[in-house]
C-alpha cells in the first residue's frame, strides 16, 4: 500500500517532501546519501521528537539495510560528527534513536506516562505509531548484530539494545543475551565486549559473572548493571575504576554511544546511588576532584558535595575527616572557581558559602 506522503507530518510540516530524501540514501554519491540521511534526521525525526511520517520512515530505512549501496563509507552529513563509516551503521543509529524516543515514559514505574506534559495528540499517536513498528525494526536490525565490519556491528547492537527494552518485545531477550554472551565468552575486542556487558545490564540480565572479568572496561561495564545495584563487589569494582579516572575515561577512544561525557561521569552516578556515606568513596572523590571545573560541577564535585554533607552544612558544628578533605581538595583545585555560576547552586543547597576564601576560612 502506498504511503501517502502530502497527508503525513514532519517538523517542518507536511511531509511530501521526504520520499526523494529516502531514495537518496541509495544514491551512488557519498555526499548525497549523508545529506539525505541528515535531513531525515533533521525532519522526520528532529531533535528526537517523533512524527506522523516517522514510522513510514523508519520502516523504508528497516527494508533497504541489505542493499548493497548502504555499505558506502561517507562522513556524517553534520559537523560535530567526525566518524567515517558505512552507510549502514549511521541508518542503524538512526533506527537505535527511534526506538529510544519511542520508549520515553514506557516503563512501568515512570510517572504519568503520557500525562499533562505538552504531548498533543498528534504527538502521542505518532509515538504509538512507532511503537508499533519495533518489532519489524528488531527483525531488519538483529541480523546486524554478526556483520563483519565493526562500526556496524556496534550501530545493530545499540539499536538493538534500545529496541528490547520495549515490553512487547521482551520474549525476545533470551535469544538475544546468548547471542551477545558468546561474544563476551569470545577472544573480542574491549570496546565490543564492554557494549555487549551494557546491553545484557540494559536488559536485566546477570553481568555479575563478568565482574572478574580480566579486562576492567568489561568489569565496570557489567558493574553498572541494574542487577547488580546491591552487589558489593560491583560497587568495589566500580570504586576501583574511579581511583583511576583519567584511565578509565580513555578506555574507549571514541565514547561509547551508552555514555553521556566521560566515562568517570556515569561510574560515579552509579556509585552514588549505591554507596550510604561519603567516606565509602571519599579516596575515588579525591582522585576525581582535579579533574573537576565549573564545566563539570553538576555531574562531579557537586553531587560529590551533597554525598560528603547530605544534611547540609550547620554553622559551628566540626567538619569531619572526610569533609575536610574534600573541601579542602575543592578549593585547591583553581578550575572550579571561574566565572560559571552552576556552583553557586549546589553551594546554597549544602548551605555552604558561595566564596572560595569563605569555604577555606572554614578549614
Amino acid at each position: 500500500m502506498a504511503t501517502e506522503w502530502g497527508a503525513l507530518q514532519h517538523a517542518y510540516g507536511s511531509a511530501e517532501d521526504t520520499p526523494p530524501y529516502l531514495c537518496q540514501l541509495l544514491n551512488e554519491d557519498p555526499e548525497v546519501q549523508a545529506e539525505a540521511l541528515g535531513m531525515l534526521d533533521m525532519s522526520v525525526l528532529h531533535q528526537g521528537s517523533l512524527y506522523s511520517s516517522t514510522p513510514p520512515a523508519a520502516l523504508f530505512v528497516a527494508a533497504i539495510l541489505t542493499h548493497p549501496q548502504t555499505l558506502t563509507e561517507h562522513e556524517s552529513f553534520f559537523p560535530w560528527d567526525d566518524r567515517t563509516r558505512p552507510l549502514r551503521a549511521a541508518l542503524l543509529d538512526w533506527l537505535g534513536q527511534i526506538a529510544d524516543s519511542a520508549s520515553y515514559r514506557e516503563d512501568p514505574g515512570s510517572e504519568d506516562e503520557y500525562g499533562d506534559d505538552g504531548e498533543d495528540e498528534d504527538e502521542l499517536e505518532a509515538i504509538h505509531a512507532c511503537r508499533s513498528i519495533r518489532r519489524e525494526l528488531y527483525d531488519a536490525v538483529e541480523p546486524f548484530l554478526d556483520d563483519p565490519h565493526p562500526d556496524t556491528r556496534e550501530a545493530a547492537l545499540g539499536a538493538v539494545t534500545l529496541l528490547l527494552k520495549a515490553p512487547d518485545l521482551t520474549e525476545l531477550v533470551p535469544h538475544a543475551a546468548h547471542r551477545l554472551r558468546s561474544v563476551l565468552a569470545a577472544d573480542g575486542s574491549r570496546r565490543e565486549r564492554s557494549s555487549a556487558a551494557l546491553a545484557l545490564g540494559a536488559w536485566g540480565q546477570d553481568t555479575t559473572g563478568l565482574l572478574n572479568d580480566p579486562d576492567p572496561a568489561v568489569r565496570t561495564c557489567a558493574a553498572l548493571a541494574t542487577r547488580c545495584a546491591h552487589i558489593p563487589r560491583a560497587t568495589a569494582v566500580l570504586l576501583e575504576a574511579l581511583q583511576n579516572p583519567v584511565e578509565a575515561d580513555h578506555w574507549f577512544p571514541d565514547s561509547l554511544p551508552q555514555f553521556d561525557g566521560w566515562l568517570r561521569f556515569t561510574i560515579l552516578k552509579a556509585v552514588l546511588d549505591r554507596v550510604d556515606s561519603f567516606e565509602d568513596l571519599a579516596p575515588a572523590a579525591m582522585a576525581l576532584i582535579p579533574l573537576a571545573s565549573d564545566y563539570t560541577v553538576d555531574r562531579d564535585w557537586g553531587p560529590l558535595l551533597v554525598k560528603a554533607f547530605p544534611t547540609g552544612y550547620s554553622p559551628g558544628l566540626p567538619l569531619s575527616a572526610a569533609q575536610r578533605e574534600l573541601l579542602k581538595a575543592v578549593t585547591a583545585n583553581d578550575n572550579c572557581w571561574g566565572n560559571i555560576g552552576n556552583k553557586f547552586r549546589w553551594l546554597r543547597e549544602i548551605g555552604l558559602p558561595e566564596q572560595r576564601d569563605a569555604i577555606r576560612g572554614l578549614l
